[in-house]
Formats: structure tokens, C-alpha cells, sequence
């Protein structure tokens, strides 16, 4: 394949498709309209299309303080997002990325209800963190052009997007998502579709793990947390990462690989199934590992 193949065909997607108005799909909307795509941005949720502008705009703000991009730009993307609560309005796009919640039957009764409306070149894929191309595919009127292109959180900081080929996807789809990744000026890293792919396959267990650690008393929220940002250097502690994702998706992702692997290495923290049994899925419920409730957060263990 020539060296700017993929460039081509990432040229020659114009307008894009989100469906997902959360945290992830208005960074993926925010992304693509500042490397200067149309996006049509879709949900269910009136009061969350309604709320998502201002939310990519404070987002865009912080690029403008920062030197990354001009009030010219933020006001030229911004125009080229528009918002809208029908999936059929979608269907005249060249590229549809679903980002909707981390559940396999909610993102199978969205792409059923959008293939009638699809025009037959638009490509169509999903941001899933960890479920499987190749069945969410096998479950629309076009597996050949189904991919996942998983975008990382913060999507408009995070350089790297996950681009999974399920069983049935072909050269030229893939070659058209590698175009408009290198377009959007971040990397692509391939990955075969297995549970989770490659970030969440390291990731998560990671993160399980620091949950049976408190869980068994190894150590409390702090400790943990601050052995691994200090001994380790990584930014962020794992149980402070597990907030800021959303405990919820952290234990999608954990059933996913115990179910889809069959390990038990694998087998989610009952500590993590206690406190998504309890509301408390961290940063957006204001309590998880962290209460953030106050001025700064404080440890729950």
C-alpha cells in the first residue's frame, strides 16, 4: 500500500457521525470539527445535546488558554458541529462512530435502527472500550465496513486512538480510519480483536487489582494510590484512573475479559461490583473511591 494511501482516504471522509453526547462523543465531535469535519453529534437525551456545546466549548477554552489553537478556530469548529436527536439524520454521513454507553445491547439496538437509514458507502464503527468487532458487526448489513476506533479519555489531550479490524473488515476501511486518525494529527496503534484490545487488556487488571488490594486491607485508598503515582511515576493513582473512567466501565470491561477469556485472573473485584451497586461510579456521581463532594477530594476507605 502506497505511504499516503491512508491519507487519501481519510481526505475523502467528509462528514462524520457521533452518536454519544457523554464525555467521550463530545471530545470525538470537538476533535473532528477542530481537523475541520462536519459533525452531526446524536443522542437519546435532549438535556444532554443541549448541554454539549458549552461543554466543548470550556473544553476549546482550555486549548485557547494554552496556546493550542485561536478563538478563530474554536468559533469555525464550532459551526461545523450540529446537534441532533434523530439516528436518520446520521445515515447521509461517510463515517458513523458510536460512543454510547459500555453495554453490548444498547450498541446493537442502535446500529439496528440506523442501517435502514445508511447510504451505502458510509463506514460504520464503534468506540468500545472491549466488545467484540466482529459480532457488533455481524449484526449490521455491513461487517466489510464495521471497525472499533477507540478514542482515548480525554480525547482531545489523549494522542492515541485503538483501531480494531473485526474478522470481516476490509483494506479500504481500514485504510480510510487510519487517513482521518493521522488527519486528526494523533497515532494509530492496531489491534486484533480480542477482549478489550490492548489498552484495557494491561489497563484494567491493573486497575482490579488495586481494588483487591484495598479490598483485602493491603492498603487504603491513599496508600495505594500514592505508591503507584511516586513509586511508579504514573500520574495518576489507579483508584483515582477508576474514578475519572467511571467504576461502571471499569467493571463492563473486567466482565468482559472473565467472560470473554474464560480466566479467572480476570474476575472483577466483588469491592468493585459493591460500589457500582451503590451509585458510586466516581467523578460523575461525585463518590467512588473519592468523595468529591467537597472542596477536594477525600478517600471513602
Amino acid at each position: 500500500m502506497a505511504a499516503n494511501t491512508s491519507g487519501d482516504f481519510g481526505m475523502s471522509i467528509k462528514t462524520i457521525g457521533v452518536i454519544g453526547a457523554g464525555q467521550m462523543g463530545n471530545g470525538i465531535a470537538h476533535v473532528m470539527a477542530l481537523a475541520g469535519y462536519d459533525v452531526l453529534l446524536n443522542d437519546v437525551s435532549e438535556e444532554a445535546l443541549k448541554a454539549s456545546p458549552e461543554k466543548i466549548e470550556a473544553n476549546m477554552m482550555r486549548q485557547v488558554s494554552r496556546n493550542k489553537i485561536t478563538v478563530e478556530d474554536m468559533k469555525a469548529a464550532q459551526a461545523r458541529i450540529r446537534p441532533t436527536m434523530s439516528l436518520v439524520d446520521l445515515g447521509a454521513t461517510d463515517l458513523v462512530i458510536e460512543a454510547a454507553t459500555e453495554r453490548e445491547m444498547v450498541k446493537q439496538a442502535i446500529f439496528e435502527d440506523l442501517v435502514p437509514h445508511l447510504a451505502p458507502h458510509t463506514i460504520l464503527t464503534s468506540n468500545t472500550s472491549s466488545i467484540s468487532i466482529t459480532r457488533l458487526a455481524s449484526r449490521t448489513d455491513r461487517p466489510e465496513k464495521f471497525m472499533g476506533f477507540h478514542f482515548m479519555n480525554p480525547v482531545p489531550v489523549m494522542q492515541l486512538v485503538e483501531l480494531i479490524r473485526g474478522i470481516a473488515t476490509d483494506d479500504k476501511t481500514y485504510a480510510a480510519c487510519l487517513g482521518v486518525v493521522e488527519h486528526l494529527g494523533k497515532t494509530a496503534a492496531s489491534a486484533e480483536d480480542f477482549p478489550a484490545f490492548i489498552v484495557n487488556r494491561i489497563l484494567m487488571p491493573m486497575i482490579n487489582e488495586a481494588v483487591y488490594t484495598l479490598y483485602e486491607g493491603v492498603g487504603n485508598v491513599s496508600s495505594i494510590d500514592s505508591a503507584m503515582r511516586l513509586g511508579t511515576n504514573h500520574p495518576m493513582g489507579p483508584l483515582e484512573l477508576a474514578d475519572f473512567i467511571g467504576l461502571d466501565t471499569c467493571l463492563a470491561i473486567m466482565n468482559v475479559l472473565h467472560e470473554g477469556l474464560a480466566d479467572t485472573k480476570y474476575r472483577p473485584c466483588p469491592l468493585l461490583t459493591k460500589y457500582v451497586e451503590a451509585g458510586w461510579l466516581g467523578r460523575k456521581t461525585q463518590r467512588g473511591f473519592y468523595d468529591y463532594r467537597g472542596e477536594t477530594p477525600v478517600p471513602t476507605r
